[in-house]
């Protein structure tokens, strides 16, 4: 009984706060702020600059493993990766273990471009400073790893 009124709580509390609708607000207000400074300061898109993040880290990435670690369509990250390639920003090659694969590797301009889009990245988070306080901020990005870890999802 007492984990039944617990759970309605916290649903009531979601719904009554309208927090869906609001986390959407502030992601697409966020994403669009942060889209603006990263194709003014680096010519590439947000997404596109987390997708230079991963194949830096992670060099001779396929594109099958970038769309799993962006959580991506695989269509969508051909199309990224085609236009990455062609601004000069990635080099796609045949891995060697599987030659039907590409091996994804940054170019300096690609680390230069996600460079300077860290640096937009930066700026869209002083802005979050600005708003909230850090115990706020480490309470929301609390938060919204647990909402977005892959277990704690409804399907």
């Amino acid at each position: 009984m007492i984990l039944s009124l617990l759970s309605f709580s916290a649903v009531s509390a979601a719904r009554g706060e309208r927090l869906f609708f609001h986390l959407q607000v502030a992601a697409a207000r966020l994403r669009a702020a942060a889209d603006r400074r990263c194709l003014d300061q680096a010519g590439v898109t947000t997404a596109q600059a987390a997708a230079l993040a991963v194949i830096r880290d992670r060099p001779g990435i396929s594109q099958r493993a970038l769309a799993g670690a962006l959580r991506q369509a695989e269509p969508s990250i051909t199309t990224l990766v085609r236009r990455l390639v062609a601004a000069g920003l990635v080099d796609r090659g045949v891995d060697p273990a599987d030659g039907r694969a590409r091996a994804l590797v940054i170019t300096a301009s690609g680390a230069a471009a996600l460079a300077s889009a860290d640096a937009a990245f930066a700026a869209v988070n002083d802005h979050i400073d600005a708003v909230l306080t850090g115990e706020e901020v480490r309470l929301v990005a609390g938060a919204l790893r647990r909402l977005s870890a892959p277990e704690s999802g409804p399907s």
